[in-house]
């Protein structure tokens, strides 16, 4: 038999979180060797991958020896804290670094990504404008507007955001995007809030040859910044899906990597406003593990490996609702899975995080149904069935 070309490519993955764990099972099936790489053990990824090391990717040397010491085909971000000044010597140095490092460094900074979308591009954003002093922050504050959303440049999956109605918040706000930053960068951007109708997410393909692949629009709901849920399809006029596919290609066109984009934009009316770009697999894609036959952690594999990407059909409509905790636990379990999976077409992903804290994402919900609605219905009774409880064995 055939050996399959593939099965002796080495990925590196640079995080290891629930997203990068799906991403590994992905690539287990196309026959690659991973390295699962994060700051702390036993973390999703690292459960299921070949080989896996701790280490403190923000420091240039360490990441670049570890990288080096594995000499992998290809190095895949999953994260936005590490450091871009490896990454970048690396590829000079040959290695393919996924998307390409200029991209890792663009996406990683609120700043840069602004920059190139609002004054590059021209496309429309939020009026915005960084502020690196608290002393500069009241009068950029009065420039944008009240209300508005304060965020660090860096950070991820909605940390250190605030909402901040009136000047008296402004403190408090500039305290926790400063604990929540992630990185060396200590500045903050501030935005103009955007009372929107709803925002989706346009998962698009980058392929080597430059083409753009564009899923079907993917619906979220967001609290804090922090993905809720989601679900696929979501209704949209056909002008704005035209727009942000529009909005989309000229971004990535500029970027240049082959690989997945999740792209998220604000809908207010007949205006389609961009929000933020990820250059890997989205937190609202985990709805494609069920919905499409080609799911997000499949297509970035096929993008960035130049593998073929037939077309991206609809399975069926699906939803997913994130299972939290509520309380900070050693080991955790899990109660009510029972309940949960007694749902119709429902499935229960469990991340196996090795410690909960209150409000940590853990696990997910995904259901699907020939009716959306009941679809998102399931999935949201389905997730207040699971509670996440302390492990009393090992509390000492």
């Amino acid at each position: 038999m055939k050996e399959s070309i593939f099965s002796k490519k080495r990925i590196l993955l640079l995080g290891s979180g629930e997203l990068g764990k799906e991403l590994v099972i992905e690539s287990k099936r196309l026959g690659l060797e991973v390295i699962a790489i994060d700051r702390y053990e036993k973390a999703p990824a690292m459960q299921v991958a070949d080989y896996s090391r701790v280490i403190d990717m923000g420091d240039k040397n360490i990441l670049k020896n570890v990288i080096k010491q594995f000499n992998p085909d290809y190095v895949v971000p999953e994260i936005e804290a590490l450091s871009i000044e490896a990454l970048k010597e690396l590829e000079d140095e040959g290695f393919n670094i996924v998307p390409n490092a200029r991209t890792v460094e663009i996406t990683m900074n609120r700043d840069k990504i602004r920059d190139l979308a609002s004054k590059d591009l021209k496309i429309k954003t939020a009026k915005f404008n960084y502020v690196f002093e608290f002393d500069d922050l009241e009068k950029k504050s009065d420039e944008i507007g009240f209300p508005l959303l304060l965020k660090p440049l860096m950070s991820s999956s909605g940390k250190g955001q605030s909402l901040v109605e009136t000047k008296n918040d402004l403190q408090n706000a500039w305290k926790q995007a400063q604990a929540n930053s992630r990185g060396k960068v200590k500045g903050v951007i501030i935005e103009e809030f955007i009372n929107f109708d709803f925002e989706f997410t346009l998962l698009t393909v980058r392929k080597e040859s430059g083409e753009n692949i564009f899923c079907l629009p993917i619906g979220h709901l967001q609290s804090n910044g922090d993905y809720q849920c989601s679900w696929q399809p979501i209704e949209i006029k056909e002008s704005l899906i035209i727009e942000a596919k529009r909005m989309t290609s000229r971004i990535l066109n500029n970027l240049n990597g082959a690989g997945l984009y999740g792209v998220e934009f604000f809908i207010k009316g007949s205006e389609v406003i961009f929000s933020e770009l990820s250059p890997r697999p989205h937190d609202t894609g985990m709805v494609t593990l069920v919905s499409q036959n080609i799911n997000e952690f499949e297509l970035h594999l096929r993008a960035f490996l130049n593998l073929p990407i037939p077309y991206i059909d609809l399975i069926e409509p699906s939803a997913t609702r994130v299972i939290l905790s509520n309380q900070e636990s050693k080991n955790p379990i899990y109660e009510g899975l029972t309940e949960a999976l007694e749902f119709e077409k429902t499935k229960v992903l469990i991340f196996g995080k090795p410690v909960s804290r209150k409000g940590r994402r853990m696990g997910v919900v995904l259901s699907s149904n020939s009716d959306i609605n009941l679809a998102r219905q399931n999935a949201d009774e389905a997730a207040r069935k699971i509670k996440v409880s302390s492990n009393l064995k090992n509390i000492k």
